[in-house]
């Protein structure tokens, strides 16, 4: 394979781009990030759980630089901007997951869910062909998470959990993706298709869900507001790894963080 000679931005978006609380400096900050990453012709992709229609809304909303291409839905749908400006899935992805699932499809899983007490589908805009996803009370999440569990390792199904909680809402959030989709899986795939090598890619990220990005490789942006407790588990696993310059532990947080980051990794100057 013939591998790019650029190197890429790949970031989280919440509590990592986007601003926190509307912060001034963070909004100054974003509008510089933005204007260096064009002038510098450095491609940007946008890692999230957020699904599409929330990524798009977003971006409007705190004025993000365009991406040109978004990984979502937890990893589980990869989309590049086509011709047009618009984001479509790309199909090569979406026949990846089909051959891991393709002995159990998502009707299966749905009708055994249905018989678990306090599961609830999501929105239709918020299910993917290879993401199911339900809300659960957060008092319940751990049981519930039990019960799916002993499903999907009795029957051997190809499917694998999240479970989380929403921290603008406190929902229990339930999460069905392929066999080892995550983030982290959706990038290392998509640098292999795109013909990025590991350390061409600088990934920003902020939280415990970025942790396997953190350690994949990646030269990696730990924001500021990034908890204590996974900086010093990042640390010790490059150390592990045998990396000396994949990790940056920024100074500023967020968007500031990012942009610190991005610097320190010379992007751009």
């Amino acid at each position: 394979m013939s591998f790019c000679s650029q190197t890429i931005l790949a970031t989280d978006l919440d509590g990592t781009l986007i601003p926190l609380d509307g912060n001034p400096e963070q909004q100054q900050d974003l509008q510089i990030l933005g204007q260096s990453l064009e002038e510098n012709s450095i491609p940007l992709i946008f890692v999230t759980g957020r699904h599409l229609q929330s990524v798009e809304k977003a971006q409007h909303e705190f004025r993000l630089p365009e991406p040109d291409w978004v990984i979502c839905d937890v990893g589980s749908t990869i989309c590049r901007r086509n011709a047009t400006g618009k984001l479509e899935p790309l199909h090569e992805y979406a026949k990846h997951q089909h051959e891991i699932v393709k002995a159990c499809p998502r009707t299966d899983i749905l009708q055994h869910a249905s018989k678990i007490p306090g599961l609830r589908e999501q929105e239709a805009f918020k299910q993917g062909p290879y993401k199911i996803s339900f809300y659960a009370d957060q008092h319940q999440l751990h049981e519930i998470e039990q019960k799916l569990l002993e499903f999907l390792e009795d029957q051997q199904i190809p499917w694998s959990l999240i479970c989380s909680v929403d921290p603008f809402n406190g929902d229990g959030l339930v999460d069905l993706l392929p066999q080892n989709i995550s983030k982290a899986y959706a990038l290392k795939w998509w640098a292999e298709f795109a013909g990025y090598e590991d350390s061409q890619i600088v990934f920003a990220g902020d939280s415990g869900n970025d942790y396997a990005a953190f350690v994949s490789g990646f030269r990696a942006i730990l924001v500021n507001n990034t908890n204590s407790k996974i900086v010093d588990q990042v640390a010790q696993e490059h150390q592990k790894l045998g990396y000396t310059d994949r990790m940056y532990h920024a100074k500023s947080s967020a968007t500031s963080g990012v942009l610190e980051g991005c610097r320190a990794f010379q992007l751009f100057d």
